[in-house]
């Protein structure tokens, strides 16, 4: 089994280059630096990453705490942060606290034991958990990606949530409708938070009443949103259009339907808020809100890898994506 010596002496450099190169420690002429990759690679000479992070006090791994992996959103968003990462030299370990703040705790707790370099993190609910809350008096470097947790001053990347959900209710108040249906999330969630306030500012604006009955809660699940949709119809005075908030509750909305014999959308328009490859196959094509997961994912890796070279030293930075609605048959 070659060692660091045998590398060197392929190379034709010094141990402690071979190191530099290894570690990023010293800055190495380009040419140098090929030169002892080239003899690493001939001799199939892997680096001990245990003792390597002993020296560096580096591991050249990234937390990932998402609410729920199952959601295409989440899988599309790690792959954006998985791809960036991969391209500066860092792996991922990706876990899934399922909505429940236990386990988010849980998780958080065992990255930083683990020694991550950073985290980024999806927080459930508010963000209240105690691990979520001590992240920053531990000054570990962590970005807040699709939602933010309250009271916790850090960089984040996120959906233009409200101008989204403006849009979505908007297109629908133009279309005719007053009995607008909204299936939100998990309340305290900034995603549910910053929907609902599009929601109420475009019918503010159209002067068209806010009816509590019209707000229903889908906890972000399948079945959760066929339960908001079951009690929507239940309604005296049922809803004309329903505006779903995420798309695995927009799921839920089109199974309750369906099964109902309720026709989209001459019955009842339907607006979801994330796009998936299987909306325009929908009958009718479904009418989205569309967020950029894998941007989100790719940005705030990138704002990550800026605080652990130490060239970030603003005050929390908040980057907002952009989202576009997407017209088709259902609204």
């Amino acid at each position: 089994m070659a060692t660091i010596r045998d590398v060197a002496q392929r190379a034709g450099v010094s141990v402690a280059t071979v190191s530099h190169v290894i570690n990023g420690t010293r800055k190495v002429a380009p040419e140098t630096a090929a030169r002892v990759r080239r003899a690493m690679e001939e001799l199939d000479y892997h680096p001990n990453a245990v003792a390597r992070s002993l020296r560096t006090r580096k591991t050249q791994a990234i937390g990932v705490v998402v609410s729920d992996i199952t959601n295409p959103f989440f899988a599309t968003l790690v792959r954006g942060a998985e791809d960036a990462a991969i391209e500066a030299g860092y792996s991922l370990i990706v876990c899934n606290s399922d909505e429940t703040p236990e386990k988010e705790d849980l998780y958080v707790r065992l990255l930083w034991r683990r020694r991550m370099d950073g985290l980024l993190i999806a927080p459930v609910r508010d963000g209240a958990s105690s691990a979520v809350q001590e992240l920053a008096r531990r000054q570990m470097p962590f970005v807040f990606i699709d939602r933010k947790a309250k009271g916790v001053e850090a960089d984040a990347v996120l959906s233009d949530n409200v101008g989204g959900a403006y849009l979505a209710t908007q297109h629908l108040i133009e279309r005719g409708h007053k009995r607008i249906g909204i299936v939100l999330g998990i309340p305290g969630a900034t995603t549910t938070e910053e929907r609902l306030a599009g929601y109420r500012r475009a019918l503010e604006e159209a002067g068209v009443p806010l009816a509590e009955d019209l707000v229903v809660w889908g906890g972000y699940r399948v079945a959760g949103g066929r339960r908001a949709t079951a009690k929507l119809l239940s309604l005296s005075d049922p809803p004309t259009a329903i505006f779903s908030t995420n798309n695995l509750m927009t799921v839920g909305v089109l199974k309750e339907l369906f099964h109902r014999k309720v026709r989209i959308p001459k019955d009842v328009a339907v607006v979801g808020f994330d796009d998936l490859e299987w909306a325009e196959m929908a009958n009718p094509p479904l009418t989205t809100v569309a967020q950029q997961p894998y941007e989100i994912g790719h940005r705030a890796l990138a704002l990550l890898l800026e605080q652990l070279s130490g060239e970030c030293e603003s005050p929390a930075r908040e980057v907002r994506i952009p989202v576009v609605l997407k017209l088709r048959g259902s609204a």
